[in-house]
């Protein structure tokens, strides 16, 4: 009886662990990325493609929001905005640095908050 007991719980933990791991290879990702133009828009695409595991970036000019098709088992969020920061664009959650910032070209230097 101890034996089945064992086996079930084995079972369901294996269905849990497996179930956590599982990662969208084709995930939807959204987030604000600050710019002006479109000198902006190909830095911020072409960064964004540039992070192994992102197939497909869009960045919107007229609401500063960057649309991502991403697998998951490669890359995440915080990865791909970190890249965008090191190229002079404040992300939802990272800001860029100051010497970023300053090397964008004058029309590209957008209010930062």
């Amino acid at each position: 009886m101890k034996n089945i007991i064992v086996l079930i719980l084995l079972t369901f933990a294996g269905f849990t662990v497996q179930a956590q791991v599982a990662k969208n290879k084709n995930a939807k990702v959204e987030f604000h990325v600050s710019g002006n133009c479109e000198m902006c828009k190909k830095r911020i695409e072409k960064t964004a493609l540039s992070v192994s595991g992102v197939k497909s970036a869009d960045w919107h000019m007229d609401c500063g929001t960057l649309y991502l098709i991403v697998n998951e088992q490669k890359t995440n969020v915080p990865t791909i905005q970190k890249a965008i920061a090191k190229v002079g664009h404040d992300t939802g959650e990272v800001k860029a640095l100051k010497e970023d910032y300053d090397s964008l070209h004058t029309c590209c230097q957008y209010e930062r908050k």
